[in-house]
């Protein structure tokens, strides 16, 4: 009887294709905490009203754009990332952005300090499973613990307006407009409650023009659009009816470089611009049968129908950026229309009156009395590009907490008190919890306590002393007590009126343990092959 050929037992067997890699077990895991850790390390300087800045430089092949940022989200979109782990935090950074608007920082460091104390955890030899059990429970209580003290003063009108003051005074006190955060507080609170509850922060337009400083910045009523009307246009329009289109307003020319055209004498080509007129005439007739006295188009408008629209004294704008005609099909009330046989099917935009203004040495136009009455404009001012790109960013989380604090209206005190808050109700759920998920909980709650630690180091004060004082203070029970940045001391956060949104502590907590658990659980890393090329169509 033959014996089948065995293959030499020893040999490894190649299951994954030539150029894939794979980490397994202990290196998977380190490669996981090692990318994520760094991650963390790299934004924890710019937490608190005391962050440090970040200068990004974005070379590309035409400019070196330089951006100055202490946001969380906005550095970590800006820098490639290869690590599998670190791409994870980049991930919950963007959506807490998209979410909430603020606490980016925060969600990534606080991600961060969980898997660092999660490496000391397997080291102890306890499973990565009951690690993540006790972090379960852990995240219940201190949800629990946040939303038991969170406060809720919307019944009262007046002391609720108090508490978006300053919400955005806390948001604001660790930005680049911390300097002028009573002024821009104040004009973020006026552009919210402008929405009346709605939340459409659409309706709020952000135009920035270099020149003079940030306080020169300021809030308008309706919309502005960043354009002039045609030559011999009408400059000023009353009960405006608003045509919003995206259709070319250019085929009055023959295009020479996409046309091939054989003709027997220049009588001929004569012709053929002719008609080239009559097709784009009858366009404009088309747009005038619509009873319009105002025309605004995303795309160009070429010089005959300009001249077309100058002599029925219909404004025309052209090039309208397709952010400010969606905005201004939303303000006014109005379609965008491409085509346009019939009149009677199209909605078009209104409002009072159309204007040019002059800010910052441009000129602009102004759509005033708009229907949708909530659409404002703010206009930032300031020295460079790099200064209101920032001061920007700073705004929109303003307008983005205060907005979600409208529709869900709970706040919680800062200054690291609630972080203590949730850290102390954890411990306490660990001291009663028998087994190794003590351990857990434990370092979920040594996690939590690195926040206001690290907000204290960034101050330049002595955080082993401060954050002794505030874990006392708050065993005592009082739990509004929390980190004074100005003064370097343990104060009152409600004296001191340092108040932030529930919903962003509640998604800075959920979204970083989701996604340090995510992290956790991984015991192995598959690189797969890279795509190769065919060798047949090589150099097609």
């Amino acid at each position: 009887m033959m014996m089948p050929n065995i293959t030499n037992p020893l040999k490894p067997i190649q299951v994954l294709k030539a150029g894939a890699d794979e980490e397994k077990a202990e290196a998977a895991r380190i490669s996981s905490f090692v990318g994520a850790i760094t991650v963390g390390e790299l934004v924890k300087t710019t937490l608190g009203p005391k962050g440090m800045d970040k200068i990004l430089l974005c070379s590309t092949s035409r400019s070196n754009k330089v951006e100055i940022t202490n946001d969380g989200a906005t550095i970590l979109k800006s820098i490639g990332v290869n690590n599998p782990a670190a791409k994870v935090l980049v991930d919950i950074s963007k959506t807490q952005d998209d979410e909430v608007g603020d606490g980016t920082t925060s969600v990534t460091v606080l991600a961060s300090e969980l898997l660092k104390e999660a490496e000391q955890l397997i080291n102890m030899k306890i499973h990565p499973q009951t690690i993540i059990s006790g972090w379960r429970q852990a995240v219940v209580v201190a949800r629990k613990a946040l939303e038991d003290n969170a406060v809720d003063d919307s019944a009262d009108e007046e002391k609720f307006k108090s508490h978006l003051l300053n919400i955005a005074r806390t948001t604001l006190s660790s930005k680049i407009l911390s300097q002028h955060k009573e002024f821009f507080s104040e004009l973020a609170l006026k552009a919210i409650l402008k929405l009346k509850g709605s939340g459409n922060l659409d309706a709020i337009q952000i135009i920035k023009k270099p020149g003079g400083t940030l306080t020169d910045s300021f809030l308008d009523e309706g919309f502005l659009l960043d354009k002039k009307p045609g030559v011999n246009q009408p400059k000023r329009i009353e009960k405006a009816k608003i045509l919003i289109a995206n259709t070319p307003m250019d085929t009055d020319k023959i295009k020479v470089f996409g046309s091939r055209v054989k003709v027997d004498s220049i009588a001929k080509v004569a012709e053929l611009e002719l008609a080239e007129k009559e097709k784009m005439k009858d366009k404009v007739d088309q747009i005038l049968a619509h009873n319009i006295n105002v025309f605004v188009n995303r795309q160009l408008i070429y010089n005959y129908p300009e001249q077309l629209f100058a002599d029925a004294g219909v404004m025309a704008i052209e090039h309208a950026d397709f952010d400010g005609v969606e905005r201004l099909a939303l303000v006014t009330g109005g379609e965008i229309v491409s085509t346009f046989g019939h009149p009677d099917k199209i909605k078009l935009g209104q409002c009072d009156l159309i204007e040019e203004v002059i800010i910052g040495g441009d000129t602009m136009l102004k759509f005033s009395g708009v229907p949708l009455g909530e659409a404002c404009t703010i206009v930032l001012r300031g020295a460079t590009e790099q200064i209101i790109d920032e001061a920007e960013r700073s705004l929109h989380d303003a307008l983005c907490v205060l907005s979600q604090t409208v529709k869900f209206p709970k706040i919680i005190y800062g200054g690291g008190s609630s972080e203590m808050l949730m850290a102390n109700a954890v411990s306490k759920l660990a001291a009663e919890t028998p087994g190794k998920e003590q351990f857990a909980m434990e370092a979920f709650a040594k996690a939590l306590r690195q926040l206001p630690t690290i907000i204290a180091d960034n101050g330049g004060y002595d955080s082993a002393q401060l954050i002794s004082q505030l874990r006392a203070i708050h065993q005592q029970g009082k739990h509004s007590y929390g980190l004074d940045m100005e003064n370097g001391a343990v104060e009152d956060m409600a004296k001191l009126n340092i108040i932030e949104a529930a919903v962003v502590k509640r998604q800075v907590l959920l979204s970083a343990a989701e996604a340090a658990e995510m992290i956790l659980r991984v015991d192995n890393i598959i690189k797969a092959a890279p795509r190769q090329r065919d060798p047949d169509r090589r150099g097609h």
